[in-house]
């Protein structure tokens, strides 16, 4: 199958953790940088990190990468990518992004040229003056930085951090990447007892949960790709997940001074499925032993 490039957006710090999550997967020509790790791979591909990578923030496809100071250039540059081979004629292509010390800075004006150079591109590829985008949604996003300009398809749609079990949390509440983050730095794998006595909504405690079980984060939601024109076997690679999941017993613990924020954790932890392996309990932690 072609190779393809894509980018996954990380919180600063989780570069070498999202490196060694895609290196365990097999993924080819993985590349960490500053917020982002960079890698080559199938759509196939694509899927599965979508389906199982715990501290990315989502899985982008690079389309291409030049470098533009005026708006001519911007134009030329996006126009010349093969959009054509993703969205299709009744695809739905907004734009967004950002600029950070370029010469372009303005970000209205560059989403406007931007979506103005795709849609000149598909007029080409498709002999239709008009796009009525009313199919799948086929996020475009850009990154423009020293003047280099980075343009993607958004395969995740909803952040990767979004497990879909957290549908309430305290006042500060903690990403689920950067707790999956934590939970893997200590190297917990579910054969010892796991505590957290600052357990706040539950966070810390549902991701060691889920990483005991060996359970994809992605399992139980749905990716903008899943709705794309493609083979991609996205049911069977979720049947090979739920394969892969340990029902061995684990035991991880969570407590807090805050009523609210336990109930909240048990809820939480209810939505996630570990529930039977969690227990939440209103404590004090300067008596925690």
């Amino acid at each position: 199958m072609e190779q393809l490039q894509f980018t996954v957006p990380c919180l600063f710090g989780l570069e070498g953790l999202v490196g060694s999550e895609l290196r365990h997967m097999n993924i080819n020509e993985v590349e960490p940088e500053n917020g982002r790790v960079n890698f080559s791979g199938t759509l196939a591909d694509m899927a599965r990190v979508n389906l199982w990578l715990r501290t990315g923030e989502r899985v982008l496809l690079r389309l291409g990468k030049f470098r533009a100071v005026t708006f001519e250039a911007l134009f030329e540059g996006v126009r010349a990518l093969p959009w054509e081979r993703f969205i299709p004629k009744n695809g739905a292509f907004p734009v967004k992004g950002h600029s950070l010390q370029s010469a372009l800075f303005s970000v209205p004006d560059c989403q406007s040229i931007i979506k103005k150079a795709v849609v000149e591109r598909l007029k080409d590829a498709y002999h239709v003056s008009w796009f009525e985008e009313t199919g799948s949604k086929y996020q475009i996003q850009f990154s423009i930085m020293h003047d280099e300009v980075s343009l993607y398809l958004d395969t995740s749609g909803a952040g990767l951090h979004k497990r879909g079990y957290r549908a309430n949390a305290n006042e500060a509440p903690l990403r689920e990447t950067l707790a999956a983050g934590m939970v893997m730095l200590s190297k917990y794998r579910g054969r010892e007892r796991f505590y957290d006595p600052f357990c706040g909504s539950g966070t810390i405690v549902i991701e060691a949960a889920m990483i005991a079980q060996n359970r994809a984060p992605g399992l139980y939601r749905r990716f903008a790709a899943e709705a794309w024109n493609t083979s991609v076997p996205w049911q069977d690679l979720r049947n090979e997940a739920k394969s892969n999941v340990f029902t061995r017993d684990f035991s991880l613990w969570g407590g807090d001074n805050d009523p609210k924020s336990v109930k909240l954790a048990q809820e939480n932890a209810q939505k996630a499925g570990v529930a039977q392996y969690t227990t939440f309990e209103v404590s004090d932690a300067t008596r925690f032993a």
